[in-house]
Formats: C-alpha cells, sequence, structure tokens
C-alpha cells in the first residue's frame, strides 16, 4: 500500500493508540529544492532473524528477498530497506571453510544451527532504512512501534546489549558555513542529548558514542570561526580522527573530500554519502514510552538552532561562558542550563 510515492506499513491488528508524532524541521529542502532525506539504522533483539524479517516483509507489505546469509533486502515504495545480523565474520561464515576447526566442519549444519542461535542471543539484529523524504518518517515510527508489540528488545534488556538507533540526515547544503552551524548546535547540546537518549550503562561503556575532543570544541564554538572545506576537515580530523564519535563527520568528509580524509583516517566501514552520521542514541524499542519519533524530535532541535541564526548564537554565548570557573557552573550542570534555556525558547 503506498500513499505519495511511499510505503505504508500493512494493518498488523493491533492497533497501538499515538502519543507522539515526527517533527518537521524549518529547512526541509536541499540545494537543489528537493525534499531532504534521513537514513535510518535501527539496532534490536528478542526477535530472531527469520521472525524479523517475516514481520518486517509483512508490515511493509513488500517481498523479502534473501541476498546472502543474513542479510535480506525488501523492496518498498521509499526504496530498499535491509534486514541483517550485524556481524560481518558470521555473516560470512562458511562451514566448508578450511580454516575452521575440522571438528566443526563435520558438523555442517548441526553446528551452524548452534552458531545462529548464540549470533541472535549477542549479536544484533539491524533494520537499515533506505533515505527516507522527511515527510515519510512516520511510517519508521509505525514499524519500531509494531516490533515493539511483537517482542523487540533494546539495550536495557542485557547488560552485554550496546543497542544504537543512527540517523543519517542530509544537510540543507554542503557549503562549509552550513555544516559549521550544524557543528556548533550539535556540540552545545551534546550533553542535554545524551541525557535523554544515551540510557544504558552498556552503551555507555563502549567508545561509539564519544563526545568531540574539549579542545576542537572550543575552537568550533567561537563566533569568528568561519573556516574553508579544507581547514573544516583539517581542525576536526586534528582532534577526531575516528568513527566513534556521537557524531560522526567522518561519512560526509569522505564525500567532501576523500583524499584528504585518507591522510588523517583510513577504513573500509566508511560509507561515503552527503550526511552527518547521528550515533548517539540508545535503541529503547522495549520501553512502552519510548518511540523512534522521540530520537527524531530531538535531533529536529539540533535543525531548528542550526537554521535560527540569533539562538545559535545566544546558545554559543552561553556554552562558552558555561566552561569558565564560577560560583554558577560549579552548582549547575550545563545539561540543566541547556534544558531551562530550550524550554524558555520553547524548544521543548
Amino acid at each position: 500500500m503506498c500513499y505519495g510515492g511511499g510505503t505504508m506499513l500493512a494493518d498488523s491488528g493491533n492497533p497501538m493508540s499515538r502519543t507522539s508524532s515526527c517533527a518537521l524541521p524549518d529547512v526541509r529542502l536541499n540545494s537543489e529544492g528537493n525534499e531532504r532525506r534521513v537514513g535510518v539504522e535501527v539496532e534490536l533483539s528478542g526477535l530472531g532473524y527469520d521472525v524479523l524479517v517475516d514481520h518486517a516483509a509483512r508490515l511493509l507489505d513488500a517481498p523479502a528477498e534473501a541476498v546472502s546469509r543474513y542479510v535480506t533486502r525488501i523492496e518498498t515504495g521509499l526504496g530498499p530497506f535491509t534486514i541483517e545480523l550485524d556481524s560481518d565474520p558470521i555473516k560470512d561464515l562458511d562451514l566448508a571453510d578450511s580454516r575452521l576447526p575440522e571438528s566443526i566442519r563435520e558438523l555442517g549444519g548441526q553446528a551452524m544451527e548452534v552458531i545462529d542461535a548464540a549470533a541472535e542471543r549477542i549479536v544484533p539484529l539491524e533494520i537499515v532504512t533506505p533515505p527516507i523524504p522527511f515527510s515519510h518518517l512516520q511510517e519508521v515510527d509505525r514499524l519500531v512501534d509494531e516490533l515493539h508489540l511483537l517482542g523487540a528488545l533494546g539495550s536495557r534488556e542485557a547488560i552485554y546489549f550496546a543497542f544504537g538507533l543512527q540517523l543519517n540526515p542530509e544537510l540543507p547544503d554542503l557549503e562549509p558555513a552550513t555544516v559549521v552551524r550544524y557543528l556548533q548546535a550539535f556540540a552545545a547540546l551534546y550533553d542535554w542529548l545524551k541525557a535523554r537518549h544515551q540510557l544504558d550503562i552498556s552503551r555507555k561503556f563502549t567508545t561509539y558514542i564519544e563526545p568531540w575532543a574539549n579542545r576542537y570544541t572550543d575552537q568550533l564554538i567561537e563566533d569568528d570561526y568561519a573556516p574553508d572545506l579544507e581547514q573544516l576537515m583539517r581542525d576536526y580530523l586534528e582532534w577526531n580522527p575516528t568513527r566513534n564519535r556521537a557524531l560522526d563527520l567522518l561519512p560526509l568528509f569522505s564525500y567532501l573530500n576523500a583524499d584528504l580524509l585518507d591522510r588523517y583516517v583510513r577504513d573500509p566501514r566508511i560509507k561515503s554519502r552527503p550526511t552527518l552520521h547521528y550515533r548517539l542514541p540508545d535503541c529503547d524499542i522495549d520501553n512502552p514510552e519510548w518511540h523512534f519519533s522521540s530520537v527524531w524530535n530531538d535531533w529536529v532541535v539540533v535543525e531548528q538552532i542550526a537554521n535560527r541564526a540569533e539562538d545559535l548564537a545566544e546558545l554559543r554565548a552561553l556554552f562558552r561562558d558555561s566552561r569558565k570557573f564560577s560560583f554558577h557552573n560549579l552548582t549547575h550542570s550545563w545539561q540543566e542550563t541547556t534544558d531551562q534555556w530550550l524550554r524558555t525558547k520553547g524548544y521543548v
């Protein structure tokens, strides 16, 4: 079933009262006049791989096609959704491989069943969406809500789960000044976002969602920071030459200047695309009060501030003041100050 060129979730027979919806930012078009899009990655457990594929195909009302072991594509009106086990060694495992112990190879299918059962307990399953127009994100919200009802589990289920929900939002344009505004808004809001969406202790002990280096943030947040593209990349990569940041810029930099990026980082996992890579939030899908829209709508706060010059300037000034020694800063956290400012301004 489709509307407006997109996919509508099929009726699951499990109506769920909606208490949230996906907000839209002020700037919805890119520099070519097309609606901006965002790719979404959802990690979860609680459902077997085949069960998840069956449910997703039914909910998306589209056929599922196996691409390889533990990788399935579901073609929809919005583009291909991919369901996969988030572990390359297991996805690519070949029991005929001579490097495996002979005892494992002799077990054949029985060994694979054991491996499968173990993998599905400790390795996240992942839903990767196509780039979706902002106006169609309610479909992702509904899909995630339905999977919650079917028993999907997130990070809070066990200490070894560290499941995330990642966003890859397309930028309005690729001008250095635009990128800087988004980075400044995110830097100022990092503590607030982390308090709202980085909930589980298992992910807090990982390196996936580290903040940017303090010295880089101090440079970035200055009012007169106006680098060209090359200087922007060099400044960032000097202090953050890694994918493991809450807002990862390496996919964007690979798209903008792959040769320059290669001088600092070479990693085959970097996917070149004109987007930011927001990695901070947990996937809290088994929490009935949590929705995909909970994460998306807080990202929209970053969007709004990045495109409202006066508010961004005011927030930058407050952020700089928060890093100075004062009685106020000793008795008030920056996260508390941010939350109060956002409420006063009507953002939340």
